[in-house]
């Protein structure tokens, strides 16, 4: 089981974490994305290009084809994003921008020519690439931009912006793997772009002491002595000793990664490309994202007189637009003042119909239906709120109307409930204020009995018949005792009415069956 941490280690935690997130807030992000229809090498270029810009870019960023730049724009301000590198493709050429936002400028280039990572990695001998060099920002080297002209300083800021800032006095060595070099050339107007990899390797010794300092110990199988492989360097390839000058060795101020970087000592920096590589020219310099004045342009010149005629128009533009505006505002408030003052009329009208009202239903009859009124006048008013308003009115301003439609739903006529025939008869006779009457028999009304002659009737000759139930029967239809009443004929005869209760039932209804035989036979026989 491991120790819990200390408090003093969760102080120290809590603020390395502080000082990264102020660290990682303040230096420049980018997104790199695309606009338009591009093809499969263009796409490739902008992952490799995402990957010169590891790690402070987006690296999975995903484009639709319905996003526009003012989608990217909203969503830069909270992630932090500066900068934008935005790749097109037309019939004839590819074009790469960058922008600063919030507000611009944004730089046109055209990519003349571009070599994708794996071709330049396949035209190598030997590469070094791996994925410990992009934890870090590149190195950005500027090189012949101190010509002058503003469009060219302000390139040179662009670029300088794109990627953090580094404190000499503070940076580590090892920090730094990778090397970014812009070459700008005056007389073509071309700028190149390349990235390489750094690896710093120790000078001033024989091939055969940095063989013994690398990681691969060679083959001393045909020496005598250690001492030909320090003094001569036999059967060592002319390749494994590079040929290093004045150009690239330099010393170092701190101990760098490999075997034998030393501080104070003599090292040499060699740089090994791991692409892409492009050609870039910068056709035009623009105002704001893209929308704003063309402050340089690479083929088009215009005079001041020209420059001035676009200013005005664009003044005269702006201006129109912002009378639209303050024109469409003042709109908005009166037709606001008139819905207040039509809203206030309206119920005024209302609570003068309702002192009406109240008046009327003083001086009335008291027997009259006050509800029916009420919710008549309530729909007149809504309705009246409806025409002079033109909207529908809320909840709580007619409560009336309210009730009443709660009312209408909850009073819905109840079922009636069906009785049987002979029990609402039995029930009437017994409360009902005519019951006296019902004694009497009247025209077309039927007696119980004759309804039980004409069921005999009906029956079969030798079958069983059983007299219509009584009353009483359906009250006692769930009950724990039962009841059996009525007429059985057996043949011409007549038998008593019984009442079965519990093993006498049984055997009654026993005695019964055979007598029902026997009838059976008799009148069987008299047919």
């Amino acid at each position: 089981m491991g120790k819990s941490k200390t408090r003093n280690q969760k102080k120290s935690r809590a603020a390395v974490n502080h000082v990264a997130e102020e660290t990682y807030g303040t230096v420049p992000h980018s997104f790199v994305f695309h606009r338009g229809q591009i093809g499969k090498n263009v796409g490739q270029l902008i992952l490799d290009m995402r990957r010169v810009m590891e790690p402070f870019t987006a690296e999975s960023l995903k484009v639709r084809k319905k996003n526009v730049l003012k989608d990217f724009v909203a969503i830069a301000g909270p992630l932090g994003v500066t900068h934008f590198m935005i790749f097109s493709k037309t019939s004839s050429s590819i074009s790469m921008r960058l922008a600063r936002l919030p507000k611009g400028p944004m730089l046109h280039f055209r990519v003349l020519k571009y070599s994708l990572i794996k071709d330049v990695v396949s035209s190598l001998k030997k590469h070094r690439m791996h994925e410990q060099q992009f934890t870090h920002h590149p190195l950005l080297v500027l090189n012949n931009f101190g010509c002058d002209g503003m469009h060219i300083k302000l390139m040179a800021t662009m670029f300088q912006n794109m990627f953090p800032s580094i404190n000499v006095h503070k940076v580590s060595l090892n920090n730094i793997k990778r090397c970014v070099l812009l070459n700008y050339d005056p007389v073509s107007q071309e700028i190149e772009f390349r990235h390489y990899s750094l690896k710093v390797v120790p000078v001033g010794m024989s091939r055969g002491v940095k063989k013994l300092l690398q990681e691969r110990f060679p083959n001393m199988s045909k020496f005598e002595d250690i001492s030909e492989l320090l003094m001569k360097g036999a059967n060592l390839s002319e390749s494994e000793a590079e040929q290093d000058g004045e150009h690239n060795i330099t010393e170092l101020a701190q101990v760098y990664s490999g075997r034998g970087n030393m501080a104070s000592q003599q090292s040499a920096v060699r740089l090994t490309e791991i692409g892409p590589r492009m050609t870039l020219q910068l056709m035009k310099i623009q105002e704001g994202m893209g929308e704003g004045n063309v402050l340089y342009h690479a083929i088009i010149s215009k005079t001041e007189e020209e420059i001035q005629e676009i200013l005005n128009r664009k003044e005269v533009q702006l201006r129109e637009k912002e009378d639209r505006r303050q024109k469409q505002e003042q709109n908005v408030a009166q037709k606001k003042v008139k819905r207040e003052e039509l809203k206030k009329r309206s119920m005024e009208g209302i609570k003068r119909k309702f002192s009406d009202a109240k008046e009327d239903s003083e001086v009335e009859d008291p027997g009259m239906q006050d509800d029916q009124a009420a919710a008549a006048e309530s729909d007149d008013e809504v309705e009246y709120y409806r025409q002079a308003v033109g909207q529908e009115p809320d909840e709580d301003m007619f409560p009336s109307a309210k009730k009443r439609q709660v009312s209408e739903k909850s009073h819905v006529p109840a079922k009636k409930r069906k009785l049987s025939p002979r029990k609402s008869r039995s029930d009437k006779d017994r409360n009902g204020p005519a019951g006296q009457h019902r004694d009497k028999p009247r025209k077309g009304w039927k007696k119980p009995g004759d309804q039980e002659k004409q069921i005999k009737k009906k029956m079969k000759p030798g079958g069983k018949t059983f007299s219509a139930k009584k009353s009483g029967d359906g009250e006692n239809k769930f009950g724990g005792k039962k009841k059996f009443a009525g007429n059985k004929r057996f043949g011409n005869k007549k038998d008593k009415s019984f009442s079965s209760k519990g093993q006498k039932g049984k055997l009654g209804f026993k005695k019964k069956g055979a007598a029902a035989k026997q009838g059976f036979k008799q009148r069987k026989g008299k047919g």
